[in-house]
């Protein structure tokens, strides 16, 4: 799948546990579908790679972020805060993919404009359902805006 200039879809996973980064990094390379996959392990590194800050001043835009709430330095709760608050990230498709299914964590996510909030299993199976159902319905359902745009 291409995002609509005819380039693999770019997603950026913000995710601190390496055991979901490889699972998610294996389950989106199984499928074949055109992507490129960035990681960034906590929240002070996801805002400096979408701000284009320092050593991500040549990041590639993504056109879809999966995020986890619970992650050092900066919390993803303030990261989704922060990103939606940006006019020049705004409008990048946040999935918040997360351990937590405490009602505040759900409010809090729609409340600063999640696309979606999912509560991360934790059997890996189920993990691995949930990853082809967000690729299936965000990669190949879903009409992405194009970059800068």
């Amino acid at each position: 799948m291409t995002n609509n200039n005819g380039k693999p879809i770019e997603i950026l996973l913000i995710e601190d546990n390496p055991g979901d980064v490889r699972l998610t990094e294996e389950v989106l390379k199984e499928n074949k579908l055109r992507n490129n996959l960035s990681v960034a392990r906590d929240g002070e590194e996801a805002l400096a790679f979408l701000r284009k800050q320092g050593k991500y001043g040549k990041a590639i835009r993504p056109d879809l972020i999966l995020l986890d709430l619970n992650l050092p330095k900066k919390d993803g709760r303030e990261v989704l805060e922060e990103i939606k608050a940006d006019e020049n990230i705004k409008r990048i498709p946040v999935v918040v993919l997360t351990t937590s299914a405490a009602d505040k964590d759900i409010f809090m996510s729609y409340e600063n404009n999640a696309n979606c909030y999912i509560t991360k299993p934790v059997d890996l199976e189920k993990f691995i359902n949930v990853v082809q159902a967000i690729e299936n319905f965000w990669l190949t359902i879903v009409k992405l805006p194009k970059n800068g745009v």
